[in-house]
């Protein structure tokens, strides 16, 4: 995720505990998506969606803090 922010994300997940929160948070619903998706577990589609819906957001938000992070340097 976001290659091109690579180093800041690293600085970011060792100074910055929201990110670091938000970044788990993302990590914890991609992993949880991913086995519901190759039915390690199961779960209604309604639910994946919103799984996905949740990561989205935070993936969003923490693109936003990178971009913020990245005029600051």
């Amino acid at each position: 995720m976001f290659p091109e922010y690579r180093d800041l994300i690293t600085k970011l997940k060792h100074h910055d505990q929201h990110f670091q929160s938000l970044f788990d948070k993302h990590n914890e619903l991609d992993e949880k998506i991913q086995n519901l998706e190759s039915r390690v577990a199961l779960a209604p589609d309604e639910e994946i969606e919103t799984l996905k819906k949740q990561k989205l957001q935070l993936k969003d938000e923490l693109y936003a803090i990178l971009r913020k992070a990245s005029e600051k340097v």
